[in-house]
């Protein structure tokens, strides 16, 4: 399963992923963005756009089902 990532030591608040795909994507209170939902199958496109726009390159899309090295 993918998921949008958002790196909070990167994001600078520019809320272009807000703008985006308010669907998905939120700031916080400290003006950071964060996912607050699971991606709607028909937001995908939209997902990848962000990540494609994000100035800081905060946001990326994670997949789960890979296995990770410990």
């Amino acid at each position: 399963m993918k998921r949008a990532y958002v790196n909070p030591d990167l994001c600078i608040g520019c809320g272009l992923c807000v703008s985006t795909v308010p669907e998905v994507f939120q700031l916080n209170a400290e003006g950071i963005s964060e996912v607050y939902a699971e991606t709607p199958e028909d937001k995908w496109d939209d997902v990848y756009d962000a990540v494609d726009s994000c100035p800081v390159k905060a946001i990326s899309v994670i997949d789960e089902d890979l296995p990770t090295e410990e």
